[in-house]
């Protein structure tokens, strides 16, 4: 099942939109190029078991 969520950008700050795969885990963590600036973000990804909301916290990839 596909969510769809939102990140910040590490870099620039720009909200960026994502899918997140909900059956991969409640805890993830991946690297997703920015769609304004193009730099790596690192993705900390968690999910509500309840309401499946997901939480993304970012940090630069160097």
């Amino acid at each position: 099942m596909e969510n769809t969520a939102e990140f910040i950008c590490a870099f620039c700050g720009e909200g960026n939109p994502t899918f997140i795969d909900v059956s991969v885990g409640l805890k993830q963590c991946y690297v997703e190029d920015c769609q304004v600036c193009c730099n790596p973000n690192i993705l900390y990804i968690s999910i509500d078991e309840e309401t499946l909301e997901a939480e993304i916290h970012t940090d630069c990839e160097s």
